[in-house]
């Protein structure tokens, strides 16, 4: 399943809230968007990222490191996520 997740990206506070959970990686991204629009944020400054897990979990639990990814596997990676920010 996908879950939205609230992640300052604060390497000494690595479990991570799990905001929303969603059946589809599309169901999650409108989640997001409507997120960013109620906070009045840019995606980046509504600490909010979309993840894979297959631990079962609930709104409100706390996935730490190892319980989700960014992919699902086996899903198709677009192009741009393929390689880091970098010159």
């Amino acid at each position: 399943m996908y879950a939205l997740i609230y992640d300052e990206h604060r390497l000494d506070k690595p479990e991570k809230r799990v905001i929303s959970i969603h059946d589809s990686r599309e169901a999650a991204e409108v989640a997001l968007e409507k997120r960013k629009e109620e906070l009045g944020r840019k995606v980046w400054e509504c600490h909010t990222r979309i993840v894979w897990t297959e631990k079962r979990i609930k709104t409100g639990n706390v996935v730490g490191p190892g319980e989700y990814d960014t992919w699902r596997p086996g899903e198709d990676i677009p192009e741009g996520e393929l390689h880091a920010d970098s010159d």
